[in-house]
């Protein structure tokens, strides 16, 4: 994959913007269903959330495996064959992972008898039954170069699941408002995907080997799962330390804050790495790294540190005078998405240049720093704990990023 391949090349700049505009106006979509449900939720409440989505999105977060990398990265000829592998693999490991939300769920219920977030957690596993279905016309379509179009889509998808749980919230206010909508809006992201890019298997074609998807994958699979759990993990230690209310309390600023603040660096990974990978390797794509970067530096932070200093306008403003005292952790968290941006380009990058491994091992270090730090500040309250978390996000992250591109020479292609 360290050769450049036949990806439909977009300008970085261009690509970027529609994807943050996307996610941010998912995310916004979800700030507003967040602050209807702080309005109408307790605490307690937003605590069952939390815990539903931690352990969603860490099983969301494992069906990013590297096997639409490897569609986006095949060549012509080898295209058929490489998506009807993945057409399989994509079946049985969402599969798997509707298997796995399960079996968690069914723990929760048995040994801490908390059903509500049991059966929330199975409904929010549903989706792992419907995401095969688009999954391949998604990545041919950003191979194609209809990015911007995959972005509408699943923006699209998050602000109907949002409004979704706006009108259920009002109607109902309980969690499962908040947990319902997304189960039933993934049928919507799928349809759209095939109809965005129609794809058929197409068994003449035949089948690429399962090997190449289980050496790249397994490195992704180990790096996103790591990743989800740096996201996560924090949520899980508080509410075990501090308790759900404190959980709640914590889940709704690293939301309006960080969970904001991230969306932009995720739209920074899914333009950057199609456009690394259309760039040859070595010099040029160390070059394209570089200029991506500082791109990124002179636009995401600028708009991550605006977000930050606005916190104590906008959180009593958008969510109410009784989260107003919440203002500060929400702008501290938002400036941990900073060093990530640096991070989320290296990241890339490695991946580009087939070093998924060296990604994975980075991601640990990350994970493990973040993790600890929390772990050791939570006991002494949510204060410590938000500035603990910066500190670690910040050295961590950037420490990983000098380091790999100081042990990474320059090979001209």
């Amino acid at each position: 994959m360290a050769h450049a391949i036949a990806v439909t090349r977009t300008p970085l700049l261009g690509t970027l913007m529609v994807w943050a505009a996307s996610e941010a106006l998912a995310k916004f979509a979800r700030i507003g269903a967040t602050m209807v449900a702080a309005r109408v939720l307790l605490p307690e409440q937003l605590g069952i959330v939390a815990l539903v989505l931690a352990f969603g999105e860490i099983l969301k977060a494992l069906a990013e495996n590297g096997v639409g990398q490897r569609i986006i990265a095949a060549s012509d000829a080898d295209l058929e064959s490489t998506c009807n592998t993945a057409q399989r693999i994509f079946r049985l490991w969402c599969g798997c992972l509707f298997v796995a939300g399960c079996a968690i769920a069914l723990c929760l219920d048995v040994f801490t008898n908390n059903r509500e977030t049991a059966i929330l957690l199975f409904v929010f596993s549903t989706q792992f039954l419907i995401m095969p279905l688009g999954l391949v016309s998604c990545f041919r379509a950003m191979r194609n170069g209809q990015s911007k179009a995959v972005a509408a889509i699943a923006g699209g998808q998050i602000v109907f699941s949002a409004l979704m749980a706006v009108a259920l919230l009002l109607a109902w206010p309980v969690a499962a408002a908040m947990i319902l909508p997304r189960a039933l809006t993934a049928p919507i992201w799928a349809l759209s995907m095939r109809r965005l890019h129609p794809w058929k298997a197409q068994p003449e074609a035949g089948y690429a080997p399962a090997a190449p998807f289980i050496r790249f994958g397994g490195a992704i699979l180990g790096v996103e799962g790591v990743k989800a759990l740096r996201l996560q993990a924090d949520k899980l230690i508080i509410g075990g330390v501090l308790g759900m209310e404190a959980l709640g309390i914590w889940f709704f600023a690293f939301n309006a804050g960080l969970g904001l603040a991230t969306s932009f660096c995720n739209a920074f990974a899914i333009a950057l790495f199609p456009h690394l990978c259309a760039t040859e390797a070595g010099a040029s794509r160390r070059a394209t790294l570089s200029d991506s970067l500082r791109l990124a530096l002179m636009i995401l932070v600028p708009l991550i540190v605006f977000q930050a200093i606005l916190a104590p306008w906008y959180v009593p403003l958008i969510f109410g005078d009784a989260w107003a005292g919440m203002s500060q952790m929400v702008g501290v968290l938002c400036l941990a998405a900073a060093p990530a941006v640096v991070w989320t380009a290296v990241s890339q990058w490695l991946r580009s240049e087939d070093r998924a491994g060296t990604d994975l091992k980075a991601s640990i270090f990350i994970t493990g720093t973040i993790i600890g730090t929390v772990a050791i500040a939570a006991p002494f309250g949510l204060t410590v704990t938000m500035y603990a978390y910066l500190a670690a996000a910040t050295v961590a992250q950037v420490a990983a990023s000098v380091l790999i591109l100081r042990r990474s020479p320059v090979v001209t292609a």
